[in-house]
Order: C-alpha cells, then structure tokens, then sequence
C-alpha cells in the first residue's frame, strides 16, 4: 500500500477501522479465552478514556510529567501490597509480561557479575516457565537451563538443585504456570536460591491478581509472594487480571538495592544522563493512566467480585469437561487457567476441535506438548460456560466424525 494523495475525513478512517476488524475475535462478548479480558463496559469504558486522556504523555521523563510519577508510584505501592511487599518492596511499571521477564534476566545478570563476578550466567527454570524467560536468556547472552516438570506439571525442585553451579544467577518459578495453571513449589525453590543467595523470580502476571483475592475468598492458595523467604521479584500483569488496557504490567523487587539491577544509566553520548527503568525508552502514559483508573474504580471490593466471578466459571468449565466424553483436563486448575486434551488422540484431534471452535466464534489457545487446548476464564465468562460447553461438545462430536485434523498454531505470532 502506498500512501494516500489526500487525506481522508475522521468518519472514513474509523469507518475503514472498525471494518478491519471484522473478523476480529467477540473478546467484548466473552468469545476469547485468552488474550484479553474484559470486566464489563463500565471498567472497559473508564480504562480507555483514561487511556486516552493520557496516551500522549511520556513516561520517559517523570520529572516533566509528575503526574506519570504519582500515579505509577500509586500503582507499585497498590500492587506491592498485594503481594505482600512491606515498606522497603520497590519497582516500576512496565509493558507487560515480557518486558517484566526479561528484566528479570537481565537484573539477576547485572547482579551475578556486580556482586560475584559471573561472566557466563546461566538460569535454572521448568519447561513450563513462559517463553519471555527464553525470550530473555536470548537477548541478554544468558544461558537457558530448562528441568523437565514432574507428573502433576509442577516444578521438580529436586532436578532444578542438581541444575544449579556457581554461574546460577536465577531461579524461576510461577504462580501458575501458563500450559496447566498450576502453581509451583515457590517456597521449596526460593529456599534454594536463599540458600545460595541468588535471585529468584516469581512469575505472577497471570495470578499476581487472582491468587491475592482468591486467598482473601478463603480458597487455599500455595505460599507465592514476598512472605516467602528468598523470593526477590514478582511480576503482575495488569492488563490480564487487573482488567486494564494494554500494555501494563508491574515487577517489584524486595528491595530497591535489587531493584537498582534492573535499570539502565548511561552518559556516554552527547545528550547529557540517560536513565531507563526497562526496555522501553518512550512510554505512552495511556497504560499508566488506564491501571490507575481501573485500581481506583474498582477498590478491593470489586477486584473480590471480580475474582469470584472468574473463579465460579473456571469451576463450572472445569466441571463442564472432567463430564464430556473424549476429554480430559490436564490437571485441577488453581486459579482461573485450565488445559484440557483428547483421552485417546488417536481417536481425537483437539487441534481440530479448536478450528471448530474458531468457526462458531470462540477462540481458545492450542499448546503442546502434550496437544492441548487451553482456557484463561476471566470474569467475562461468568454465565457464558454453558454456551461455549455446548458448542465445544458439538465441536468434539463433529471431529470424531470426520475424523479432522488441525493445525497446533502459536501462542504468538510473527508475520
């Protein structure tokens, strides 16, 4: 395409717009079982204008906007309380998921080779710690030491202690992990990396929320936060749980010593101190805003709700598939994420049980291995289960009969 020889009215830009997302997922309608969550029109609502009040305002330079200052202070201290932080937990906003772990690598190297010397880090993680982990290692030249899980999709803390040498800079568990939803033994690794003095990270962007609020219902929670001894960051993803826009995301370490390995200082240039607190220079304070907003106008009390709500359809969708012939649930879900395969791939593709699932408007991921279908129930979808259940039994019934096949897709795309 090249560019337009006149300009075009607002009414045609947004009218072209919202045709190109035509095929786009119903996420709005609770038709998307992950990539976006959705707490109702009044949150979407409020999270966007605030978005857009602040969309053009830059997070690179807090001192010309004290504003961005304030509100992700605001927004750090919130979440640090969630996970039990104290008055010394300190960290920044960040872009999301990714940007969180990847500063989480790249902190546990700046301190391996500041405090220890270590020129060849490596770090020691399960398989089912999020690819962001590997995403990392990549670019910051650390070594990935991937440990197989245990049967129940744990982490098998005694492999990831025989993994462990003098080069290990980090420790990485999750709560939960993304392919089962199930939380890691956070406790047992971070004794380890206690013991060794090294950091050990909690990847929480998916339950960094949900699992606060889940404890606070009454429903057993495993120990995952800063009130476990060893534990040295936590990363929350506002932008899941948290119901905000996209990109927000927030990491926290213990201590702002810890935190001081994260960020990146520099003067060697012509245009005077450069200092960054992630990968982003520029940053929209759209999502700062957004965050802010969603926190203030929901208050505890909502994000209970909310939680509940999430919870009760994740039971009814797990219930749901443990009574359909063919399928069977990867393991008991501990927040609000399920996977779910065939009992007899032989027999079923669940691939493409998912193709079936797009046709009739519903979109869940297709991971492996093993080939699974996954779910991230979010509040949305309190009162929906019963419909998606009834098209996904249609779906498991149509791909027996002709005996498909699907494609396993990805979890992120490069085009």
């Amino acid at each position: 395409m090249t560019m337009p020889a006149h300009g075009a009215s607002r009414e045609e830009v947004f009218s072209q717009l919202e045709a190109f997302k035509q095929h786009d997922v119903k996420w709005r309608e609770g038709r998307a079982f992950t990539l976006a969550y959705n707490a109702g029109t009044e949150v979407t609502s409020i999270a966007e204008e605030a978005y857009r009040r602040f969309s053009t305002e830059n997070g690179l330079n807090t001192h010309a906007f004290p504003s961005l200052q304030r509100i992700q202070s605001e927004v750090v201290s919130i979440v640090a309380g969630w996970f039990e932080g104290g008055s010394d937990a300190a960290g920044f906003i960040t872009s999301g998921g990714t940007e969180s772990l990847l500063l989480a690598v790249k902190a546990a190297r700046e301190r391996g080779r500041s405090e220890r010397g270590i020129t060849s880090p490596n770090v020691v993680m399960p398989t089912s710690a999020h690819a962001a982990f590997e995403k990392g290692c990549y670019y910051f030249g650390v070594e990935s030491r991937r440990v197989p899980v245990g049967s129940d999709w744990r982490a098998d803390v005694a492999a990831m202690e025989a993994a462990i040498d003098d080069n290990t800079v980090l420790l990485v568990g999750s709560a939960p992990q993304y392919p089962q939803g199930v939380v890691d033994p956070i406790a047992a690794i971070a004794a380890l990396a206690e013991a060794r003095d090294i950091n050990c990270h909690v990847d929480a962007c998916m339950g960094g929320v949900t699992l606060t609020y889940l404890a606070r219902l009454g429903h057993y929670v495993p120990a995952w936060n800063f009130s476990v001894p060893g534990v040295t960051s936590i990363s929350v993803d506002l932008h899941k749980y948290g119901y905000s826009a996209k990109g927000c995301g927030v990491l926290v370490h213990r201590n702002k010593q810890l935190r001081a390995y994260q960020t990146y200082i520099t003067d060697n240039w012509l245009g005077g101190v450069y200092g960054s607190s992630g990968v982003l220079g520029t940053k929209s304070g759209g999502p700062w805003a957004a965050a802010w907003a969603v926190l203030h106008h929901l208050g505890d009390e909502g994000y209970m709700e909310l939680t509940a709500a999430a919870r009760r359809a994740c039971e009814e969708l797990t219930a749901a598939i443990q009574a359909t012939p063919g399928l069977v649930l990867r393991a008991q879900p501990e927040s609000t994420l399920l996977a779910f395969g065939a009992e007899n791939p032989d027999v079923l593709d669940v691939y493409a049980v998912a193709d079936r699932l797009w046709q009739l408007g519903w979109y869940v991921d297709r991971q492996g291995p093993p080939a699974s279908l996954h779910c991230t129930v979010n509040a949305i979808h309190d009162g929906k289960i019963p419909h998606f259940v009834a098209d996904l039994r249609a779906a498991v019934a149509d791909a027996m009969k002709a005996s498909a096949t699907g494609e396993q897709g990805a979890y992120g795309t490069v085009d």
